[in-house]
């Protein structure tokens, strides 16, 4: 009995030091704990060729309880400060996507909502799971039937005494077969058998009876194989005091979820730049083509220097966010500058997984080089939380829709005046000073959102500028973005609609005209 009296006390008092500590002590240990389980008593590159992670390495990296990054500080956590939370997803980017999406699924889309709209009781007792038994939490949203269409999700729950009833599937949900808790979302049944349209969200502890979430098979994702994705089947009674309470309706406490962990994207996309920069520079330099360094042609230095701009943009995104996305603020109608932020940064994060790959040759088409698996890693970041097609077009509509209001047809002007993008409106007046046709095909949507999530993207650059950001990366970050944003244009204004021939089988064999 005293023995386990004084664990438990051994424990709390080691959780009071970790969530006093600066930041940087913080961040430092567990910086030095992913040294040893990743490079000294195990080997990354090999662990990132089979699914899952030993369970010493999850062990370890938990005892530094990061996690508490994401609890208030009147429930023993660090307070879930943003910037904390966006340097604690670079840290572990550096090292490994997979574990910085672990720590963005189990704090934007665990903690932070159970922090904003859980009750009390609710709380306490998942955050001292979280600090005291390292538990993990995800969020279940996406069905087999409505993935990107989830306002029309068909998990169902209906009301009964002192609990709600909840049936459906969910798949696709990050740390399928390993979280204690989940976040289900659901429609309320009517007496008609109808679902409601608004959204309700619920606490599930699958450890407790009444509560277990059926796993019916195990994906086999492309990439990030350290995280279980599935398929779940949902028949679980969740006591009413672990129903979240929106503060208004639950579409838009959904909103307001998605929207800051869109905010939070850049802070696994940091660590991850920098990683594929380091190793894109460290490769050149070392490697000797013609007689001369790798990093000396022209080429090579187009491919780095990109590399080196989206570290500046991703930058200035993070110092963004950390300012602007933090739990105490209201997210819901962010939806333009979040859906910015996510599909330009996750297509950086692509881009630059793909350039070092190609700069690297062979050795890095490996699943055991970070570049190579960098590529199938980073690319489900543009389909999961909304496709960037879709975010993109969502962009447009979403700026078409304020310049009706505004009636002012002119895309220059409106972008003067607009918050997210009047400190870059002015260099860019050539490409813009034009009459926008608010009657744009989807496709033009798709291109148009491209372009002014780049927009957005350099205003935030320019105000990193502000702050005292070193200016040589800031010249090459405006300068790639200005680039690009011409680029895109050129295509935004050409006007052939392409359309798929249905029955292109007939008459289209080349072997037939070749002789």
């Amino acid at each position: 009995m005293n023995e386990t009296i004084l664990k438990a006390s051994t424990l709390k008092k080691e959780i009071a030091s970790q969530t006093t500590e600066s930041i940087q002590d913080f961040l430092s240990k567990l910086k030095d704990k992913m040294q040893q389980v990743f490079h000294l008593r195990g080997d990354i590159n090999q662990y990132a060729q089979q699914r899952g992670l030993p369970p010493f390495v999850l062990r370890e990296i938990m005892d530094t309880n990061p996690l508490s990054i994401g609890i208030p500080k009147e429930y023993g956590g660090r307070g879930a400060v943003m910037a904390e939370n966006l340097a604690l997803l670079e840290a572990a980017s550096y090292e490994s996507l997979a574990l910085s999406l672990t720590f963005g699924i189990n704090s934007a889309l665990f903690l932070q909502p159970v922090g904003k709209y859980a009750t009390h009781e609710a709380k306490s007792e998942v955050f001292k799971r979280f600090l005291e038994n390292k538990t993990m939490g995800g969020l279940m949203i996406t069905e087999p039937d409505y993935g990107s269409d989830a306002l029309n999700m068909q998990t169902s729950f209906t009301e009964e005494d002192q609990f709600y009833n909840l049936n459906g599937k969910k798949h696709w949900a990050g740390l399928t077969g390993w979280a204690e808790f989940w976040l289900l979302t659901a429609r309320q049944q009517t007496e008609k058998g109808d679902l409601q349209r608004d959204i309700d969200f619920f606490i599930c502890d699958v450890t407790q009876p009444g509560q277990t979430i059926k796993v019916e098979e195990f994906y086999d994702n492309l990439g990030l194989y350290q995280i279980p994705y599935g398929r779940n089947h949902i028949d679980v009674r969740i006591p009413k005091t672990h129903k979240l309470i929106p503060h208004s309706t639950g579409v838009k406490m959904m909103l307001d979820l998605l929207h800051r962990s869109r905010m939070q994207f850049p802070g696994m996309g940091m660590g991850f730049i920098q990683r594929m920069l380091d190793e894109g520079m460290n490769h050149c330099k070392q490697r000797l083509v013609g007689g001369k360094s790798l990093f000396s042609y022209d080429q090579v230095q187009e491919r780095l220097s990109k590399l080196q701009a989206s570290f500046t943009v991703c930058s200035a995104m993070c110092a963004n966010s950390a300012k602007n996305a933090g739990v105490e603020k209201d997210l819901t109608g962010i939806g333009i500058e979040a859906n910015a932020v996510k599909s330009v940064i996750t297509d950086l994060m692509q881009q630059a997984a793909q350039s070092v790959t190609q700069l690297v040759g062979a050795k890095a088409y490996r699943n055991s080089h970070i570049a190579g698996r960098g590529i199938t890693d980073s690319r489900p970041f543009q389909i999961f939380e909304g496709s960037n097609d879709i975010l993109y077009a969502q962009i447009s509509e979403g700026v078409v829709k304020q310049m009706k209001r505004l009636k002012e047809a002119n895309l220059f002007n409106f972008l003067k005046e607009n918050p997210l993008t009047s400190r870059s409106a002015d260099q860019l007046k050539d490409l813009f000073n034009f009459k926008l046709d608010l009657q744009l095909p989807q496709r033009k949507l798709v291109e148009l959102g491209q372009i002014l999530g780049r927009v957005i993207s350099m205003d935030m650059v320019h105000k990193l500028a502000d702050e005292g950001f070193r200016k040589d990366l800031i010249d090459g970050g405006i300068q790639m973005l200005h680039q690009d944003i011409q680029q895109l244009m050129g295509s935004f204004h050409l006007n052939p609609q392409l359309q798929v021939v249905e029955d292109y089988q007939d008459n289209s064999s080349w072997l037939k005209y070749s002789v």
